[in-house]
């Protein structure tokens, strides 16, 4: 702070304070864009396997059935990956951890009570804790039933048949979630900037996770 002429500090010198909070970080950015890709291709083949029209219209039933394979067993990669970077193993800390405010939160939402004081958050709310713990448990259950459908040779009949029926209904419900998912994110563009660039602005932070202490 530079002192004026008449010796008292300057205070239009003193740097603004930032109207960016920075959020997350450039591993996190691509731990989520790498999950997204290769969930959005096992929607989109399992659509195609599942769907006469669509199994119709794109043929090359094999390479579809190869790439959902694939696509599948490589869901959990990016996430393994991303254990390598400290962000990223603090927020699955935050995620993993439920506190009194999210159980305010959660009764918030079931009340549907739009009133933003109502739903205290720190820097993830209790919605996005649920929903990342149910996506992270369905897809290990995608994973386990799809190998034991893909390795038919190894298991009895009667563990394909059920692992066929689990793997079928929970796919339709991962579809349904993400769809609520989506539609999440393209109301909240604030949101989507800061998995994009990593920071979001001061007055959403404030707004939207009045606990987060970034």
């Amino acid at each position: 702070m530079n002192p004026r002429a008449d010796g008292a500090p300057d205070v239009s010198a003193a740097p603004a304070p930032s109207r960016q909070v920075h959020r997350f970080t450039r591993a996190e950015h691509w731990v989520h864009r790498v999950t997204a890709l290769l969930m959005g291709v096992c929607v989109v083949t399992a659509a195609c396997l599942y769907v006469p029209e669509l199994a119709e219209l794109v043929g090359r039933r094999e390479l579809v059935v190869r790439v959902h394979e694939w696509a599948g067993l490589m869901l959990p990669v990016p996430v393994g990956a991303g254990l390598a970077s400290r962000a990223f193993r603090r927020d699955l800390g935050h995620l993993n951890r439920f506190g009194p405010h999210d159980r305010v939160w959660l009764r918030a939402a079931l009340r549907r009570d739009k009133d933003r004081d109502s739903r205290p958050a720190a820097k993830f709310n209790a919605g996005q804790k649920v929903y990342a713990a149910w996506i992270a448990g369905a897809t290990l259950v995608m994973v386990g039933t799809g190998l034991l459908m893909w390795f038919t040779h190894l298991t009895p009949l009667m563990w394909r048949t059920s692992a066929t029926f689990v793997h079928d209904w929970l796919a339709l419900t991962i579809g349904i979630v993400l769809a609520g998912h989506i539609g999440m994110a393209l109301g909240d563009p604030e949101a989507r900037r800061g998995l994009r660039t990593g920071s979001v602005s001061r007055e959403w932070a404030e707004r939207e996770h009045p606990l987060w202490r970034p």
